[in-house]
């Protein structure tokens, strides 16, 4: 007797035989059991893409800059606070992360100056006197420093009162905020102004300045930006400017 169980995916072949005499009884493997190993083959390797291609859609590549780590976990590494730090010779502040590194000195003892990069009406720098004197009055050091607003050439020059200036008056200086401030012990001489000249752009330049001495030098740093970059389109450059300003100490 042959088993329906082993006959499955078989094909049963009865072979008539003469007058009683046995019949015989051939079983051959039908076209599906003969394709069977090739299925199975398939079938895995369907398996195997349906669990690989979710990992391949999930992984993100690890991109990192040039002379960085890369981010291989996926957090965020780095600064992000939009300064970098900088360390001079007796002073530091934190610089403006877009601002690029300017070789001018237009002023005697420039040791640094940076400018925005998108406009270079906007800039800071750190000026060292050599053997300067700590100001008694915040009054006398601003008179002192009024060379870093401009100077005209000639002093007897005559003008018409235009632009909200008095004639003969070819810039004005405002005064927004005066404050002297101590850290670790030193007096910073602080301010902002705005300065104004008859045939200037922008509506003005916003100047912040800070002002210490150490070591027998006076450090004056001073970083400009013109009114209309100051809180212009997008954010300005406001935010950058005060956090330069503040920053700003001596060794």
């Amino acid at each position: 007797m042959i088993q329906a169980s082993k006959l499955a995916n078989k094909r049963v072949v009865v072979s008539p035989g003469a007058s009683g005499a046995k019949r015989s009884v051939r079983v051959c493997a039908t076209s599906e059991n003969r394709e069977e190993p090739a299925l199975v083959q398939r079938r895995a390797l369907l398996g195997s893409l349906s669990v690989a291609l979710p990992l391949i859609g999930a992984a993100q590549p690890s991109l990192a800059a040039y002379g960085e780590a890369a981010n291989v976990f996926g957090s965020k590494t780095g600064n992000f606070t939009g300064f970098t730090p900088y360390e001079g010779d007796g002073y530091s502040l934190n610089l403006p992360s877009k601002w690029n590194p300017s070789k001018e000195k237009i002023f005697p003892g420039t040791d640094l100056r940076y400018t925005d990069n998108f406009d270079d009406v906007n800039n800071l720098e750190v000026i060292v006197t050599k053997g300067g004197k700590e100001p008694s009055t915040g009054s006398e050091f601003l008179n002192s420093i009024s060379y870093l607003f401009g100077e005209t050439t000639k002093t007897d020059f005559e003008s018409k009162s235009e632009g909200g200036f008095k004639p003969n008056t070819a810039a004005q200086i405002s005064v927004l905020s005066a404050d002297v401030s101590k850290k670790n012990g030193k007096n910073y001489y602080e301010f902002e102004l705005l300065t104004r000249t008859a045939d200037g752009n922008e509506g003005g330049r916003h100047q912040l300045i800070s002002a210490a001495s150490s070591n027998g030098n006076l450090y004056i740093f001073r970083a400009q930006a013109g009114d209309k970059r100051w809180i212009g389109v997008g954010k300005g450059v406001r935010a950058e400017c005060i956090g330069a300003w503040k920053s700003f100490t001596v060794a």
